[in-house]
């Protein structure tokens, strides 16, 4: 089942770390099958506030999305950024294939308390 890693970065002032941490991060999650799905693209905020970037990577699974954010190489350049940018990120599982969300439902349903 996919995984990913999402980040909701604060905006931030240009700094000479974060271009070199742009420039050094595909290298730590390529070996895990990670890709980039979104990087700091324009949005749409649609309800609430979201100021800032969204930055989404996408992997195999959560295993690797894990190994990817234990990694030696990840972890030697996240200082980079994080001592520049403030931010929320976060590792979920995706759905599996075939998932349907009326089913999802129906369990909810069924374990409501009878009226």
């Amino acid at each position: 089942m996919p995984a990913y890693a999402i980040a909701h970065l604060q905006e931030t002032a240009p700094a000479a770390e974060i271009a070199e941490y742009i420039e050094r991060v595909t290298a730590t999650f390529e070996p895990y099958g990670g890709r980039f799905l979104v990087h700091a693209a324009q949005h749409e905020v649609k309800e609430g506030s979201w100021p800032g970037s969204v930055v989404m990577i996408g992997f195999p699974g959560i295993a690797e999305a894990r190994a990817w954010w234990d990694s030696p190489a990840y972890r030697e350049i996240a200082p980079l950024r994080s001592r520049h940018i403030e931010g929320d990120i976060i590792l979920v599982e995706g759905v599996p294939e075939g998932y349907d969300a009326a089913a999802t439902a129906k369990a909810m349903r069924d374990a409501l308390p009878a009226e």
